[in-house]
């Protein structure tokens, strides 16, 4: 199956996702995927499970985080200003993106934390190597801007996420949740702008469940 599931939660998204691992990868064997990334929110918790139980379907495990970026300085931490995060998916590519995925993670905790754990574009700037980053839904950056209307913002935010990660390694998200007005309208605005830049789209489904009658 040449689809592959980039975005999705396990219930170590705590108190968000619903999936557990196993049924997960079970899943995923039986619908016929060769490949399945996990991206749980603000941890890693569920990685070296994850690995082990893909690795047992022979199905090749690909493993990401969606982070939360400050607004402003991670260690800001400001009510109602650096509260406000913008979610981003991380994906590692090589080994070392893996490497640098983990201690972006562990710095969100040590430093970031307020309220989520969070880093910010500095910090991704200092460890993008070997990281592929999704631009989120209606929850990411550009998301917002879109939501806002506001495109100048929308290409000042792809233009700085294309200069740390790489152009070959930033992807606009288009997200598969028909109930979501919101994400309609952010889907529409990605491809415009994909269109206006000639982006990349990655399409994705924003897991949290394994069946329909689950949610």
């Amino acid at each position: 199956m040449s689809f592959v599931h980039l975005h999705n939660h396990s219930h170590y998204s705590l108190l968000d996702g619903l999936s557990k691992i196993k049924p997960m990868v079970s899943h995923a064997k039986e619908l016929g995927f060769t490949a399945l990334a996990l991206t749980d929110k603000g941890n890693m918790y569920g990685v070296i499970e994850f690995f082990q139980a893909c690795k047992g379907a022979d199905i090749k495990p690909i493993i990401g985080e969606q982070v939360y970026v400050a607004p402003n300085l991670h260690t800001q931490k400001r009510p109602n200003t650096d509260d406000q995060n913008n979610e981003l998916i991380l994906i590692a590519r090589t080994f070392e993106g893996y490497k640098n995925l983990m201690r972006l993670s562990s710095i969100a905790y040590k430093d970031g934390y307020f309220h989520k754990p969070r880093i910010d574009k500095d910090l991704l700037r200092d460890y993008a190597e070997g990281l592929l980053a999704l631009a989120s839904g209606s929850r990411g950056e550009i998301g917002k801007a879109i939501l806002d209307s506001n495109f100048d913002k929308a290409k000042e935010v792809v233009a700085q996420y294309q200069d740390i990660f790489g152009k070959e390694f930033f992807y606009l998200e288009v997200q598969h949740n028909p109930g979501d007005s919101k994400q309609q309208v952010v889907n529409e605005g990605m491809f415009q702008l994909a269109d206006d830049l000639r982006i990349r789209v990655a399409a994705t489904s924003n897991i949290h469940y394994l069946e329909k009658e689950m949610a």
